[in-house]
């Protein structure tokens, strides 16, 4: 990656921080609609290692299919 690809992205960093953030508060309420009682930790800790875990799926596939 060179630099200026790596400034580009930059300049989005806030807005994929925002996007992820909403994503995990999502799942978090829906997570509480069907269970009114949760454990609010540790669903959060579950919902994080599911995010972990994809982002490791689609880099792996990634780079499966981009291999020059």
């Amino acid at each position: 990656m060179t630099d200026i690809q790596k400034m580009e992205i930059d300049r989005y960093r806030s807005e994929m921080v925002d996007n992820v953030q909403k994503l995990v508060d999502k799942y978090l309420q829906i997570s509480d609609w069907d269970i009114p009682e949760i454990d609010e930790k540790k669903t959060m800790g579950y919902i994080l290692q599911v995010f972990r875990e994809t982002l490791d799926d689609i880099e792996k596939d990634w780079k499966i299919h981009n291999i020059p």
